[in-house]
């Protein structure tokens, strides 16, 4: 039963006012601090259930209207000596001791001279007398002190590793990586390619090849494996029954490496995101790695290809099969055999029959 007497309301309204002259404002770097001392606090909590029960009475009137906002200020009791402890509403655990010379006289924890709150000050908000940090500002780190303190909640950050541009939780598409992508200036290549070499092919394979890095022609004609090894490439491709247009090809490096030579760790390094978005964005059943740099990169194993190769692997739950590069072959003719043994094993579990050897 809620009392509803003047008597009561009177009572309520003279606890309320002395509670506001014992609260204070501590700034700390995500904000300002609520502070309430010890006997405020005992107050407040024995009157609790008759407190809690008028507040829930008056939620609907709250609710229907925006919060008024108080135009007092606190007041600020006057610095002194060391007080005693400090106990937080709720709970009968002791606070941690407070610096001499930065106690108020009412067992108030109080900043350093040097930490002054600005004039203003956050304004109470009906239904309570706690408020947290200044809102916007996530909370940092800080060392706890006596009182009451209700911090807000950090805003929502991106996922790590989201793609900028891709919908926030869902996979990117083809465009948005190449949009990201941009006119990449993050390694040395940029400044001897002619092109970038992204990728070509259908964004919904579900087989992917992944060589090393564009060639002369590839870096000319900005397209993936158009030069002699590209010519290897699309026949293997028609012998397992496919045409270039039904799967995707790209590299592990966008730019051509100066004379075709190995790409450094460092370009690697810049280009890998955007290989993995690539893969992220089409999700293909089997991805083929050509050549060592293909394989080591998106397994994260430097076993040599003539070891990984021919053995199934698992890429982000894509089943992976490593096997020698086109531009190998051609100087080594008689590894075709293994590199055909290899596409057979993924003609199997893609359910495509021969057609013929490359």
């Amino acid at each position: 039963m809620i009392d509803d007497t003047p008597e009561a309301s009177q009572d309520l309204s003279a606890l309320l006012d002395d509670v506001r002259r014992h609260l204070l404002w501590q700034e700390e770097a995500a904000g300002r601090v609520l502070m309430i001392d010890a006997k405020a606090a005992l107050e407040l909590q024995r009157s609790a259930p008759s407190l809690r029960a008028r507040f829930a009475r008056a939620q609907g009137a709250t609710d229907a209207a925006p919060p008024a906002r108080s135009e007092a200020p606190l007041a600020r009791p006057p610095l002194a000596s060391p007080a005693p402890e400090h106990r937080s509403i709720g709970t009968e655990r002791p606070g941690p001791a407070t610096p001499a010379g930065a106690a108020g006289p009412l067992g108030v924890a109080v900043a350093a001279p040097a930490r002054v709150p600005p004039p203003s000050t956050p304004p109470m908000r009906p239904g309570g007398i706690a408020l947290g940090a200044v809102e916007g500002q996530p909370p940092a780190p800080r060392s706890p002190v006596a009182g009451m303190r209700v911090d807000a909640p950090p805003p929502p950050s991106r996922p790590a590793g989201a793609l900028q541009g891709a919908a926030n939780g869902e996979r990117p598409t083809l465009d948005e990586v190449r949009r990201e992508l941009g006119d990449c200036q993050r390694c040395k290549l940029c400044s001897t390619r002619k092109n970038l070499v992204f990728g070509s092919g259908n964004p919904r394979a579900e087989l992917v090849f992944v060589g090393e890095g564009p060639g002369e022609n590839e870096d000319l004609q900005g397209v993936p494996f158009v030069g002699a090894a590209g010519d290897l490439l699309t026949k293997m491709i028609g012998a397992m029954g496919y045409r270039r247009d039904d799967v995707y090809i790209c590299n592990v490096v966008k730019c051509r490496p100066p004379g075709n030579r190995n790409p450094e760790p460092e370009e690697v390094a810049a280009c890998e995101p955007f290989l993995r978005a690539q893969l992220a964005a089409i999700h293909p059943k089997v991805v083929v790695a050509l050549g060592k740099f293909a394989a080591q990169t998106l397994l994260r194993d430097s076993t040599p290809i003539t070891r990984l190769r021919g053995n199934w692997r698992t890429y982000e739950g894509i089943q992976l099969m490593p096997t020698f590069h086109p531009a190998y072959l051609l100087r080594s003719p008689a590894e075709k055999r293994k590199a055909w043994e290899d596409l057979q094993a993924v003609m199997k579990v893609l359910g495509k029959q021969p057609g013929s050897r490359a």
